[in-house]
């Protein structure tokens, strides 16, 4: 017996206009949850989804013109009679200016700066070398420049190849270069990705004190697009090491430790929009990138000059408290206080770091 219609099914309940815009609703319902799944997914993921451990919190001491030994006695520390080596190890996209305050914020610190980067993005196509191209702009670290190039691969679009598996790739060659750079146990290593910068306070207080954690995650405020919008204090994937003969390089959580209030981590601070959309192309979760529009130059400028989310994605919070709390965009601050020296005294030049520098150039 051929199946009757589905609305004659229902005639007896309900009235034909009714019917009509049940059938009207199911599609319209079905293309919104299509079009709007990863909103869907992340505003519910407080009823799917755990949070992980909470952090054990090391309290941070800090102020100016206090000896190092007085600040590594408040800390439970004892001071070295020399200070550690210490290894600065990234790898390395496109974010040259990022690049350029790090290394000038730590060079006084730093005994080598590691850098890797790699022929091919995360998500298999192929890029310049950056960095190297660009090598006149740090030459003033040049000997203490350790850089490695990554032979990466073309990524095979008849099959779906996971990005954080070329991600991982590039992280365990790390461990070569940072041999090649002469790291020997013992020494200092900070493992961060370059727009996640430590304070100088904080390498020197780890170079110089006995008795600190042999692996702790370093708290870093984070901000969006500029120093102009601070998110909150979320980011730890940032890691200080004591090197030894099981220390690889990751970016991941590898303890219960996180050291307080250790630095800055700004993401997309770029100032070109066109490095925008490379790295919104290139990096792990390029596939956030769902609409062609997304690139669009105009679209761009006007969502970092609002502090909007640039793929028009929901926050990812465990709970929904925390996620209604930073719904909409990020509120603008107009403090420079307490940023990275080097970003102040050239202000001119990193205007678009700063409060009230939001329009960027197109390339």
């Amino acid at each position: 017996m051929a199946p009757r219609p589905f609305c004659l099914i229902l005639r007896r309940k309900l009235s034909i206009p009714l019917c009509m815009l049940f059938l009207i609703l199911i599609p319209i319902c079905l293309i919104s949850i299509f079009t709007h799944y990863q909103k869907i997914v992340y505003f519910f993921r407080p009823l799917w989804d755990n949070p992980p451990p909470p952090f054990q919190r090391i309290p941070h001491y800090y102020a100016e013109n206090v000896s190092i030994e007085h600040l590594c006695g408040l800390h439970g520390w004892t001071k070295l009679s020399q200070p550690r080596r210490v290894y600065d190890a990234i790898m390395f996209n496109n974010e040259l200016d990022m690049l350029e305050i790090r290394w000038r914020e730590l060079y006084p610190y730093v005994t080598k700066f590691v850098i890797l980067e790699a022929n091919t993005t995360f998500t298999g196509v192929e890029k310049p070398l950056v960095f190297a191209s660009n090598r006149g702009q740090f030459a003033f670290a040049y000997e203490k420049i350790s850089h490695g190039v990554f032979s990466g691969r073309i990524a095979d679009h008849r099959i779906h190849e996971d990005p954080f598996k070329l991600e991982s790739e590039q992280r365990m060659a790390m461990n070569g270069l940072l041999l090649h750079a002469g790291i020997s146990n013992g020494d200092l290593l900070i493992m961060a990705d370059a727009d996640e910068i430590p304070s100088p306070h904080t390498v020197k207080l780890l170079q110089w004190c006995d008795g600190i954690p042999p692996v702790m995650h370093l708290e870093l405020r984070h901000y969006l697009y500029s120093f102009e919008f601070p998110v909150d204090y979320s980011s730890w994937r940032a890691t200080s090491h004591l090197y030894g003969p099981n220390t690889h390089y990751r970016h991941s959580r590898q303890t219960d430790l996180i050291f307080s209030d250790a630095g800055w981590h700004c993401s997309f601070c770029f100032r070109w929009i066109q490095d925008f959309i490379f790295k919104m192309k290139a990096y792990s979760h390029a596939d956030r990138v769902r609409q062609r529009n997304f690139l669009d130059y105009s679209r761009i400028q006007r969502l970092i000059c609002g502090g909007k989310d640039l793929f028009d994605m929901l926050p990812e919070e465990y709970s929904f408290q925390e996620l209604i709390k930073k719904l909409g965009p990020i509120p603008r601050s107009a403090s420079a206080v307490h940023l990275p020296a080097y970003l102040i005294e050239n202000a001119d030049k990193f205007r678009f770091l700063l409060p009230g520098g939001c329009k960027r150039s197109g390339n």
